[in-house]
This record gives C-alpha cells, sequence and structure tokens, in this order.
C-alpha cells in the first residue's frame, strides 16, 4: 500500500500549478511552512504560488525577512478563464479585432475565405489555473479567510494536500498528513522533504524550517519541546539555517512602543487559578500614549505564555470607547452611572482578546460572548463598562478551566 508520504509528492510530480496556503491566524510556523514548501518546490521546478489572507502587521514585521516572503499574495486572480472557441474547418482567419459595445464585448474576425456560422462558435471554461492546493496547519477550510471564502467551488473541485500537527483538525484534504507528535508543521515538512529529496534542502529553506521551530517552541522555551524537535534544529543549522538571524527578528527586536505597552499590562496583571488563568487590561488611550498597536497584544502574551507555563489561559481586556465625562476613567467604579443622549452609539465599548494552550478552545471558553477568531484565540466585544466587562469574562474561565483542571 502506498504511503502518505509518496501520495503526497506523487500528486505533487504531477501537478502542473500550486497553491500554497495557510490560515493568516496562524502563526509564523504556518507562514514558515509555506514559504519553506515554495522554495522547495521551485527548486523541483514546479509553478508555484503562495496566497493567504492579509498578514496582521505582528507577522508582516516580524517574519519578513525570511525567503519568498514578498511573493505571498493577498487574493486569487484569474482562476478560471473564459474560453470562445471559433471552428476554422470550413473559413480560415484573416483578422481580428475585438470592440467594446456598453455591457458588451464584441469580436470581428474576417476570414481569409468561406464564412463562419453561429453553430462554429462555443464557449467553455478553460479549467482552474491551480490543480493543487496544499494548506499548512489549517484545522478547516474555513480558517483560511477569505481566500477560502471567496473561492468556495475551486476548494472543493480541486485536490487538497492537508498538512498539519494539530489533533483538532477535520481531515479535509483528499491526502491528510497530520503527525501529532510534532511540535511545529514546519518539523513535518522537513522530515518530509528529508525522505523525499533531501539534497534540495538550501540554506533559505532550511531558514524557513527552522523559523517554524523556533516560533512555535518560542525559541526552545515551551515545555512541548521534543528531542526529535531538537535533533532537526541540529540538522537544520547544519544545513546552514540562519539561527542568528531568526532569533534576532523574532525576539531581539521589540521597539520602544511595544515595551512602553508590556510595561502597563505587566503593571495591570493578575492571576487566578494556581496561574492557570491571567488577564490584564489597557485604557483607551494606553495604545496612542505608547504608541503601539492592538496588534503588539500577541507579542505580550507570548512572553506570558513562556514565564508562566502553568497558564492554560491569557486574557487581555482593552476599552475602545470610555465615559468622557469621567476625568479619569480608571478610578471610576463599576457601578458609575451617566446620562446619555444617544440612543444610537454606545456609551461603552469594550474588548478582549482571549488566547488558549494546551488544546483549549478559545472559542468554546467565551462562548456566551459569541466571540470570532480561532482554537487559539477569540476576540470578543461589549458595550459594557471595561471593569464591568472583565468581572464577567474572568468570572466565567475561572469557572471553565476549573472544570477542565478537575
Amino acid at each position: 500500500m502506498i504511503s502518505s508520504e509518496q501520495q503526497i509528492f506523487n500528486q505533487i510530480e504531477k501537478a502542473q500549478s500550486i497553491l500554497l496556503t495557510f490560515p493568516m491566524d496562524m502563526g509564523g510556523d504556518a507562514l514558515s511552512a509555506a514559504l519553506a514548501t515554495y522554495g522547495f518546490l521551485r527548486k523541483m521546478g514546479k509553478n508555484v504560488e503562495v496566497a493567504a489572507s492579509p498578514l496582521n502587521d505582528q507577522n508582516g514585521r516580524s517574519f519578513s525577512f525570511l525567503p519568498g516572503f514578498p511573493a505571498i499574495k493577498n487574493s486569487l486572480n484569474n482562476l478560471l478563464k473564459f474560453v470562445v472557441s471559433l471552428d476554422i474547418t470550413n473559413a480560415k482567419v484573416d483578422q481580428i479585432k475585438y470592440v467594446v459595445n456598453q455591457n458588451r464585448l464584441d469580436f470581428i474576425i474576417s476570414p481569409k475565405d468561406g464564412w463562419f456560422s453561429k453553430e462554429d462558435v462555443t464557449a467553455s471554461n478553460s479549467g482552474y489555473k491551480y490543480d493543487l492546493i496544499i494548506t499548512f496547519n489549517a484545522p478547516d477550510l474555513e480558517s483560511l479567510g477569505r481566500i477560502y471564502d471567496n473561492n468556495v467551488d475551486f476548494f472543493y473541485k480541486t485536490t487538497i494536500i492537508n498538512i498539519d500537527h494539530n489533533p483538532a483538525n477535520e481531515e479535509f484534504g483528499q491526502i491528510n498528513f497530520v503527525e501529532l507528535n510534532a511540535v511545529s508543521v514546519t518539523e513535518v515538512l522537513f522530515q518530509l522533504f528529508k525522505d523525499y529529496k533531501p539534497e534540495l534542502i538550501d540554506e533559505d529553506i532550511a531558514t524557513c524550517l527552522l523559523s517554524g521551530i523556533i516560533y512555535k517552541t518560542k525559541s526552545f522555551k515551551t515545555p512541548n519541546l521534543t528531542p526529535h524537535a531538537l535533533a532537526a534544529t541540529s540538522e537544520l543549522i547544519k544545513l546552514g539555517a540562519r539561527r542568528e538571524e531568526i532569533v534576532n527578528r523574532l525576539y531581539r527586536s521589540r521597539s520602544l512602543p511595544v515595551l512602553k505597552l508590556w510595561g502597563r499590562i505587566l503593571n495591570n496583571l493578575n492571576s487566578a487559578s494556581d496561574n492557570q488563568l491571567l488577564w490584564s487590561f489597557l485604557w483607551q488611550n494606553d495604545f496612542a500614549t505608547t504608541g503601539a498597536a492592538e496588534d503588539s497584544l500577541l507579542e505580550v502574551i507570548d512572553e506570558l505564555i513562556i514565564n508562566i507555563p502553568q497558564a492554560k489561559a491569557v486574557a487581555i481586556f482593552y476599552s475602545l470607547k470610555e465615559n468622557p465625562l469621567a476625568d479619569d476613567a480608571v478610578d471610576m467604579p463599576p457601578e458609575t452611572i451617566s446620562i446619555h443622549n444617544s440612543a444610537s452609539e454606545p456609551l461603552f465599548s469594550s474588548q478582549a482578546l482571549i488566547y488558549s494552550v494546551k488544546n483549549i478552545s478559545a472559542l468554546d471558553l467565551v462562548k456566551e460572548f459569541n466571540p470570532e477568531g480561532n482554537r487559539k484565540i477569540a476576540t470578543i466585544k461589549s458595550t459594557q463598562p471595561l471593569r464591568v466587562f472583565q468581572s464577567e469574562v474572568v468570572k466565567i474561565l475561572e469557572g471553565k478551566l476549573e472544570k477542565i483542571g478537575a
């Protein structure tokens, strides 16, 4: 019986044009995997492209040093071509012109001899631009965002190779390669590449693969680190992977605004359930005062997870709109009553970012608040004052984490 590994490369060898894609919110491991595969398949002589929904600013800044990063597209254009065919058995073509007449495109064909009839004209679709799709770290097709949403028919009519290492994967592909014992999808790919054509792994491909492992293990600080991942790291460095460059770009290049934001979050940090739950909060003006953006919150969460390994969930609450009557919103008690003369616009707007680890679904933790996002990162919103919202959510999170730990 043919193995999954053989099936993968059999499909790749047969494919004329290959699309690589990944969820935009799955972090640097999936992105690094796509770029490593992009380099590997190009060395095989394959026509290959990478597309994903627009990356958040954090991933755009942090991983822009990787080879192939500029090749990532944010949409799929010209997927399907419409072909108008003319049978020239009974008449040869002399000239072809076209004119646009309002909402109509007219082709004007002059024959050398003979004449054409309407029966000589047919129309058809040329087939999709890509005949193979490879996904990385995608639990389901919906996680691919607008790349999938805008091209559903294409995904259902095209062969998909689904490569992942997460137990939540729904195995939606025609070929599913899910290695649960790997710490990252880049580790999975390294083994696939080694078993197939190790001579194609150059310094750039090795750097992409190593960046995924380093990102997923927080530079080898997470408890999921395995001997196999360390062995893969050693081999990749021998192949020329630029470890120092990766670490410098991912972990040693924090901007001053981000560091200032970290300070405010750490100053407001709280914990519960023996540090299984961590939470902090920011006020509306904290982003403007520090000069940091909302996407910097993920960097802070990464650091909290590294330094408090028993954490199962991290919540960051922040205010988008506060009581304009209060001189200092920080000192405003939760029971504050304000008079508001606008029925169309809420007086308060609060938001929370919920990050879960250890195979706990962030969406399930806060399902009462109609969350958006995925199993790892969920976003919830409220028109309550920040402190009221925070108190309500933290109480629910504590109860659910206690049940999980029981």
